[in-house]
């Protein structure tokens, strides 16, 4: 065959990756990690860490594997991690969830988002709005889903999207109203007046509120604010999380979405037909994770500042223009003053250049809003501090 039929060619081009010729180029994180290793530099692409989470979450995983916890979990998820994810909700919110009815472990925040999308879209005239720069997986499971994606621009300094241009996109073909917060890849915050706002926008156009908080325990400023715990919001929010940024456990994918009975079920109904079940020995190693005393969350919280400070420091002794991060894993600096007004080819020359890897913001952002963030670029702070010290040794060249 000349041409390969599918869905995957209108996934490759909502992600970005399909040439005119109908090339698949490889992701961006694909060719940095490659990068890295063909310059032997330091990678802080790609968003994880780079040593073990806390020791009682590693011994229940060991110890599950152990006491035979290695075939097929229940596919809604071990009942007592949905019960520690309950308990999770209750004791940080406030929220109360039915761990039976309401909860749904999934592979990783990412298939908890997949198989919303896929659940809930049903048209091409659906419309999923989300906040850009956006998550490069967003984009791809819109059009997976046969459904059109709607931005919303995050401005500079703080990357807070403008109300009435929220509402202008906002409309009755909205499906889904996807927000990331903490958000990836800006590290905003997003304040009470766009939560509020989004909440409004859902009810008065009968949308779902999608939300993607994978970095709940690693907001700076303030404690995170599900939007599920805003008035009107509960009935209509699909929450979704995971244990992997938490716990630094990125490839354990153990994920989950909780919300109202009826939208979970139909999560669940394409959920199961994607991995089924996933991580039996993880999941109760996570229910462990969600269960630590308070201290655990405000030490990794506060290691990660101290980490940022680290690499923001280094960024601006190197001449960038730093943007601090409220919450998340990445810190945003524009490249221009050091001739990075083309992100995209600053980051590709940056590993033979300083031995350091970043990601430029534009592999966030769709091709026609690329010059609205062309120098910007997106380093990962969460690297053992000495791995961060060495990167500011290299990127001190640069300035």
């Amino acid at each position: 065959m000349d041409v390969i039929p599918g869905a995957w060619r209108r996934t490759a081009a909502g992600a970005g990756l399909l040439s005119p010729q109908g090339e698949v180029a490889p992701t961006i994180f694909a060719e940095m990690s490659a990068a890295a290793v063909r310059f032997d530099a330091i990678n802080l692409g790609q968003g994880f860490p780079d040593e073990d989470g806390p020791s009682a979450v590693l011994e229940a995983a060991k110890d599950a594997i152990a006491h035979g916890a290695n075939q097929y979990p229940p596919g809604r998820g071990i009942p007592d991690l949905r019960l520690a994810i309950s308990e999770h909700q209750r004791r940080f919110y406030g929220l109360e969830t039915d761990p039976d009815t309401e909860v749904l472990v999934t592979a990783g925040a990412t298939e908890a988002l997949t198989a919303t999308l896929l659940a809930l879209i049903d048209s091409p005239e659906d419309e999923v709005v989300v906040f850009e720069p956006y998550y490069d997986s967003y984009a791809a499971v819109v059009a997976l889903a046969g459904a059109r994606l709607r931005t919303v621009p995050l401005r500079l300094p703080d990357f807070q999207p403008d109300l009435d241009q929220l509402a202008a996109v906002v409309n009755d073909r909205t499906r889904i109203i996807l927000v990331n917060d903490p958000h990836n890849p800006t590290g905003a915050v997003f304040g009470p007046e766009v939560q509020a706002e989004v909440v409004r926008l859902a009810n008065r156009h009968d949308a779902v509120i999608v939300t993607d908080e994978v970095y709940e325990h690693l907001s700076f400023s303030a404690p995170h604010v599900p939007i599920a715990t805003l008035p009107g919001a509960a009935e209509r929010t699909l929450t979704i999380s995971s244990g992997g940024k938490t716990f630094s456990a990125t490839g354990w994918k153990i994920g989950w979405v909780h919300g109202p009975a009826e939208l979970i079920t139909a999560v669940l109904t394409v959920k199961q037909f994607l991995t089924y079940v996933n991580g039996s020995a993880f999941q109760p190693a996570i229910a462990v994770g969600l269960r630590l005393p308070d201290s655990y969350f405000d030490d990794a919280r506060a290691t990660l500042l101290h980490k940022h400070g680290i690499l923001g420091d280094a960024l601006r002794t190197a001449g960038f223009d730093v943007h601090p991060p409220q919450g998340g894993y990445f810190t945003v600096a524009d490249a221009t003053a050091l001739g990075g007004a083309d992100a995209m080819a600053f980051c590709r020359a940056l590993p033979e250049r300083a031995g350091v890897v970043a990601i430029p913001i534009t592999a966030f952002v769709a091709p026609e809003h690329h010059g609205d963030y062309s120098g910007l670029v997106r380093f990962a702070a969460c690297k053992r501090v000495e791995v961060l010290e060495e990167a500011a040794r290299r990127l001190a060249a640069l300035g």
